[in-house]
């Protein structure tokens, strides 16, 4: 019989955890919650869901209107839907033309022109520029111009509506648009012009470790939310408001190489503080996708 110092334990030769049994009675094969399993786990089903998205998603369009470094409509992307993104230098929003079947966005850097049938495009993404709505803009030289941030937002409205102004039956109950969100600061103006959002949002709460209350108009499926509980010590620290989250940090007390630092030194700090984090896009995607 062996002694307790003589007993060998299983250790997960994924992770190194071990499970505390006694390999003679248990055998190595004894399972327990592996992190790393979990993950490769995760990985190998995100995989199988995006091959076997591919072909069916080709022909739907996702149109992503000012969309930057495309992070929103990423997850779309990646399982074969065809994403347009009319994002600045290059295409803007509040140039395009529309004859009631097509889309067209001239390029603004060349000859070139983006044409999308409407009939394809099954959602849209939305984020103007927050730069005259946000609260956070309080050292700017250049005065607050609401005219000048309602240009984009209008913009993008105009082109979600003509997408549904369409005639169809009497008795059809749809519309071509499965989805449509328009994004921007929870603090800011726009709740002003568009009233109180549908869905607010942290990073946080779909696992990204920073707050940036986020406000979401339009008409879509709510993406589920996954935060981990705060700890008492965070609780306290949220009455600081240094911090709401054991994840939290405040997104301006960020240091600029800390805010979406796998784009640091490719995008600039007002790009990459406009990036939508990951957890959320995968979410939404997840909520909002059409099999």
């Amino acid at each position: 019989m062996k002694h307790e110092d003589q007993i060998e334990f299983y250790k997960c030769p994924l992770c190194g955890i071990g499970t505390g049994n006694d390999l003679e009675k248990n055998g190595e094969d004894e399972e327990h919650d592996c992190p790393v399993a979990k993950e490769m786990r995760a990985e190998d089903d995100l995989l199988q869901e995006k091959s076997s998205h591919m072909e069916k998603n080709s022909e739907k369009i996702i149109l992503d209107l000012c969309g930057g470094t495309g992070s929103w409509a990423r997850p779309y992307a990646e399982r074969g839907y065809k994403v347009v993104t009319i994002t600045l230098p290059d295409y803007s929003v509040l140039d395009y033309k529309y004859d009631g079947a097509l889309l067209a966005f001239p390029s603004i850097t060349n000859k070139e022109i983006i044409g999308i049938k409407v009939k394809d495009i099954v959602g849209v993404l939305a984020a103007p520029p927050c730069t005259m709505f946000s609260f956070s803009r309080t050292k700017a030289k250049k005065p607050r111009d609401l005219r000048e941030g309602m240009e984009c937002v209008r913009a993008c409205l105009d082109i979600i509506w003509r997408i549904m102004e369409v005639e169809q039956a009497t008795g059809k109950k749809t519309l071509p648009l499965q989805f449509w969100a328009l994004e921007n600061p929870y603090h800011g103006f726009l709740k002003k012009f568009l009233g109180k959002p549908v869905f607010t949002f942290d990073p946080w709460e779909f696992g990204d470790g920073y707050q940036k209350r986020t406000a979401l108009w339009g008409h879509f499926n709510e993406p589920i939310k996954t935060p981990v509980p705060m700890t008492p010590e965070a609780k306290e620290k949220a009455k600081t408001n240094s911090h709401l989250h054991t994840l939290g940090v405040k997104f301006d007390y960020l240091k600029s190489k800390d805010i979406h630092p796998e784009h640091f030194g490719k995008f600039d700090r007002q790009t990459r503080r406009s990036i939508t984090p990951r957890g959320f896009a995968e979410a939404f995607y997840k909520a909002n996708k059409m099999i």
